[in-house]
């Protein structure tokens, strides 16, 4: 049986935070490791897990957490309701003070954007294209000409065989947030009830 993860090794990424200089790859199993609960689990390109998502409540999904392998809070992503339209607020956590600051929000209308509220980042805005006929998506930075962020796609064996629908190989680029595009990628599976 094929790992889900995948087996090359890349150069690892800072420790002290979730940029890198290279290109870094994941593997995203749209599984929970918690036993009847939803949720995801993600790897790096060695197979450890870097990221998990939790929810031990079936039936709510208007608050979810990206942790850490160890359950530290990353990211707490909030479902705000709108007359029409929903949108979703990302807040990252302070592991030192336990506060959370509004990180990003993302706004589901024609297409999906995300504007980002961070300090570094402020007024920058991502859009999600979706692939024709695939699954999967590129994030692009409309502030740069489209400039590709990440990219998350089906993942497949070495032969060219799906993993199935529900496991996926991310690409993110260089000088990225990689907890911030995970984050993402989480708002996105929640809009269309993947997680």
């Amino acid at each position: 049986m094929s790992r889900v993860y995948p087996q090359t090794t890349a150069s690892p990424s800072s420790s002290s935070s979730d940029i890198s200089s290279k290109p870094e790859s994941f593997t995203i199993w749209m599984k929970s490791l918690v036993f009847n609960t939803h949720g995801c689990t993600v790897y790096n390109s060695k197979g450890e897990i870097v990221y998990r998502v939790d929810n031990y409540d079936n039936k709510c999904f208007h608050e979810v957490y990206l942790m850490d392998i160890r359950g530290k809070v990353l990211f707490s992503l909030l479902q705000k309701k709108l007359r029409l339209f929903g949108c979703w607020d990302g807040y990252k956590w302070d592991a030192c003070s336990s506060e959370k600051r509004l990180w990003f929000r993302v706004r589901k209308h024609r297409s999906i954007r995300v504007c980002l509220c961070n300090h570094i980042a402020r007024g920058c805005t991502y859009k999600i294209v979706r692939m024709d006929g695939k699954l999967g998506f590129k994030i692009v930075d409309e502030d740069q000409e489209g400039a590709l962020v990440a990219e998350i796609k089906q993942k497949q064996t070495s032969t060219g065989i799906n993993f199935g629908n529900d496991v996926f190989a991310l690409t993110v680029q260089p000088h990225v947030d990689q907890s911030l595009i995970m984050a993402i990628v989480i708002v996105y599976g929640l809009i269309y009830n993947q997680i």
